[in-house]
């Protein structure tokens, strides 16, 4: 048993107390939403206190045990924690303060206390968001790669090219391409079927030209469902995937999946991206930005399939969230003629 709550029954005024650094006479706990925290158990603590702020998010493992073996295959609770550790403070981009964290290494408990973002609007991959607030997104993103740009110094932070990614994305897609076929087949037609028939096979070498170097820390899970959209900047929240990747890696994810097509089309998004990147003295030629987010495009087809395959497709929001971001990426991938790239690997 760990010696700090892996629940929110486990919490007690004085836990609060100690860890806030601030009396908390009393205390509520609240699910933060339907539908957030799949993997994690997110809640929000409402606090009796004179000293310090009255609410804040706090964050446990899952309750479910499927999810939970989920998030351990892909130490989605220890990303989090070393992001906020280890990360947070070297990156100029706006994310929740954390106010308190721990993780117990020998069963994988944790628990996060972060900041309740306010004053901001909460982004919906199912309705998209304007031109001018994707272009706040990509060039945070700009900014956060660049910040993290050749990270070595960040030990210990996984490299997405890694043995359980390989084998999860390709028995996903193998297991999953027939059932979205059935299930879409307005989206996934024949013809769509028949050019990535295989693609699971070619994962391993697709996934290692992406993340070959030069390499940043991404978010790792960049949709619009983990973006906060503010009149003039953006913040980000959920960092259980970060990861060692490929820069074009979080802006691939965002553009080809959370972007409805006159957006998506709107701009040069590849363009655009690459001119902040490289805006402080980054060398990174324009042709290789552009060559891995084609390859990066094709292989987040992956994740569509996954989720879209193992969603419940009887919850309205399930289904709409899956027709989206599956039409979206196989839009972009017929744009950017990525499947031509299987014929290569």
């Amino acid at each position: 048993m760990s010696n700090f709550p892996s629940q929110p029954n486990e919490l007690t005024k004085a836990w609060l107390s100690n860890s806030l650094d601030y009396i908390v006479e009393d205390f509520s706990v609240e699910p933060l939403g339907e539908g957030v925290g799949v993997i994690g158990l997110v809640t929000r603590v409402t606090m009796d206190t004179n000293e310090g702020t009255k609410t804040i998010i706090a964050k446990f493992p899952a309750t479910a045990a499927e999810n939970r073996m989920v998030a351990n295959m892909y130490t989605m609770y220890l990303r989090e924690y070393q992001f906020y550790r280890e990360i947070a403070q070297d990156i100029p981009v706006r994310a929740p303060a954390c106010l308190h964290a721990e993780y117990d290494h020998s069963n994988d408990n944790f628990v996060l206390l972060l900041e309740e973002l306010k004053g901001y609007q909460l982004g919906d991959q199912v309705l998209g968001c304007s031109t001018q607030e994707a272009e706040m997104v990509v060039k945070t993103l700009a900014t956060f790669h660049r910040s993290t740009w050749n990270p070595e110094r960040f030990e210990g932070i996984n490299h997405h090219y890694n043995e359980a990614q390989v084998q999860g994305m390709s028995a996903g897609f193998e297991m999953g391409w027939q059932v979205v076929h059935e299930s879409f087949p307005d989206l996934v037609t024949d013809d769509v079927f028949n050019q990535a028939l295989g693609m699971h096979e070619k994962v391993d070498t697709l996934l290692s030209k992406i993340c070959s170097k030069p390499l940043c820390v991404a978010h790792g899970d960049l949709r619009l469902d983990n973006v906060f959209l503010g009149d003039d900047h953006i913040a980000l929240v959920d960092f259980q995937a970060t990861c060692i990747s490929a820069p074009e890696h979080d802006l691939a994810y965002f553009i080809t999946q959370s972007l409805k097509r006159d957006v998506r089309n709107a701009k040069d998004w590849v363009g655009l991206y690459h001119e902040e990147l490289t805006s402080q003295g980054i060398e990174y030629s324009l042709e290789d930005c552009r060559a891995r987010y084609r390859a990066c495009a094709l292989y987040f087809l992956c994740y569509a399939v996954v989720i879209c395959s193992a969603l419940d497709l009887g919850n309205e929001r399930g289904k709409l969230m899956a027709e989206t971001l599956l039409g979206n990426s196989l839009e972009s991938i017929q744009e950017l003629q990525a499947f031509e790239l299987l014929e290569t690997l």
